[in-house]
């Protein structure tokens, strides 16, 4: 039996030392509650946990593949293990989830009343609700005299879709007494880990598993998915299923695609790369109709038990992260560099047309992840949104798709949601950094491509010089 050389054994060392310093670092950066009090600080420690990762990243490709596999799924248990270190930090949206799984199995629709409603009094607890000297933390939402709560937005219906609302409902369903924030925080850490398993399953077969650490290592995995325990990590397993499926049983991933949309309402935008290549009317249905027909069946229920409306306060929610006026908010930074506020959302639309038929028309049937990611990463560039989770769509597409570029829109995303309180137009600077960085690594892989393809021909024309 021969044994290992010693290259392979130390990268593989080296890797294991590297992702123990970012579990170390993402501890410390979890358990630091300096969102309101030090962004800045919070900042620079989530920048050392990006370093660290970028090393780690970096490190596993010299780790034989045969071994990547084990060292990326316990890499991606310690990171996911760390964001259950201290309560939700910089983000309150699961206190939302608890209290909408909470009035579901009182069989109350969630989007029939706000959580400030007088109706639904009896449901309140301490936890949710605090009152008295409680209410003066800077999280907290004033409800009435002398009673506050850890929900944002408690006068406003939800504004999540039925297959985060049954998430929700289920949650609460299992969670034992006295739960409280641990039990969304355990569902993330659950749909995290199960994303890296399926992601180091197909790449096994079908690309490089060391790719699968993009998503299982990443800072945002334990900060979002995790600590924050943001539904988006649902709706991110159900896409990169619904992605995979689509190769082979268009039908079957259309239906997943619709699930995951149906999760977040963001994976709507994988659409056109679930269409990449596609020729024939009947093809796209295959994919397009089992899509609708999950959502359809997914919102009619709640449709028929709703007083109100199912889309909550969806609109509200555009208008007041200024999608709607562009003049608004931070929203569209890069195209308002260049053009006029008002034309910023004909822009984004113009433009999400043109990727969009671009990708259908010349995307590649068998990698529908690589439309999705352009698709999903060209939208991220031309909205700039606020707020840092979205990005995990985008994180795992880079793990399927391997075009490690991207992740630079998430890092913006980070800096536009938490440094941008700091420091004024952080978000739009990263945001520029983020595309520069794409469009570098689309030239320096269209120069790779053009060098393979001309390779063979060098050899194939070259003629042997006389022998000497």
């Amino acid at each position: 039996m021969t044994r290992p050389s010693p290259g392979p054994v130390r990268a593989t060392a080296v890797t294991g030392l590297l992702v123990t310093a970012l579990a170390a670092a993402l501890v410390v950066t979890v358990r630091y509650d300096g969102y309101f009090t030090d962004p800045a600080g919070l900042s620079w420690r989530y920048a050392a946990c990006w370093a660290l990762f970028a090393a780690a990243v970096w490190s596993l490709r010299r780790v034989p593949a045969r071994h990547a596999a084990a060292l990326v799924l316990a890499g991606g248990l310690a990171v996911a293990l760390t964001g259950l270190v201290a309560p939700p930090r910089t983000s309150t949206d699961s206190f939302r989830y608890a209290w909408d799984g909470r009035v579901q199995a009182a069989g109350v629709s969630p989007y029939d009343h706000a959580p400030a409603d007088p109706a639904l009094l009896r449901y309140r607890d301490d936890w949710l609700f605090p009152t008295g000297k409680a209410c003066g933390a800077p999280d907290l939402a004033p409800v009435s005299e002398g009673v506050c709560t850890r929900i944002n937005r408690p006068r406003v219906h939800t504004v999540y879709p039925p297959a985060g609302e049954l998430y929700f409902l289920l949650v609460h369903a299992l969670s034992p007494d006295g739960a409280r924030h641990k039990a969304f925080q355990a569902g993330g850490a659950v749909l995290a880990v199960a994303t890296t398993l399926v992601l180091l399953r197909f790449l096994r077969r079908r690309g490089d598993p060391r790719a699968a650490a993009y998503w299982a290592w990443c800072p945002a995995i334990a900060v979002e998915a995790v600590n924050n325990a943001h539904a988006d990590a649902l709706a991110v397993l159900l896409s990169v299923l619904g992605l995979i499926l689509t190769v082979r049983h268009r039908a079957w991933g259309g239906a997943l695609l619709g699930l995951a949309t149906a999760a977040k309402l963001l994976p709507a935008v994988l659409l056109p790369g679930a269409l990449s290549g596609v020729r024939r009317p009947r093809d796209a249905a295959a994919t397009l109709l089992p899509a609708a027909a999950v959502l359809t069946a997914l919102y009619l229920p709640y449709v028929l038990l709703s007083h109100s409306s199912v889309l909550g306060y969806l609109g509200g929610y555009a208008g007041e992260e200024g999608y709607e006026d562009a003049s608004a908010g931070d929203r569209y930074a890069l195209l308002r560099l260049l053009l006029p506020d008002s034309w910023a959302l004909p822009a984004v639309l113009a433009g999400m047309l043109a990727v969009s038929a671009l990708v259908i028309r010349r995307g590649d049937p068998e990698r529908p992840w690589s439309g999705a990611l352009l698709a999903t990463g060209t939208a991220f560039l031309l909205t700039t949104p606020g707020y840092s989770w979205y990005a995990l769509l985008l994180i795992a597409l880079v793990a399927l798709d391997g075009r490690w570029e991207w992740l630079g829109v998430a890092v913006a995303g980070a800096a536009a949601y938490l440094t941008g309180r700091a420091v004024p137009h952080a978000g739009t600077t990263a945001y520029a950094a983020a595309a520069v960085a794409v469009l570098c690594g689309w030239a320096v892989r269209r120069r790779a491509a053009a060098r393979d393809r001309a390779e063979p021909v060098r050899h194939t024309f070259s003629t042997p010089g006389p022998s000497r």
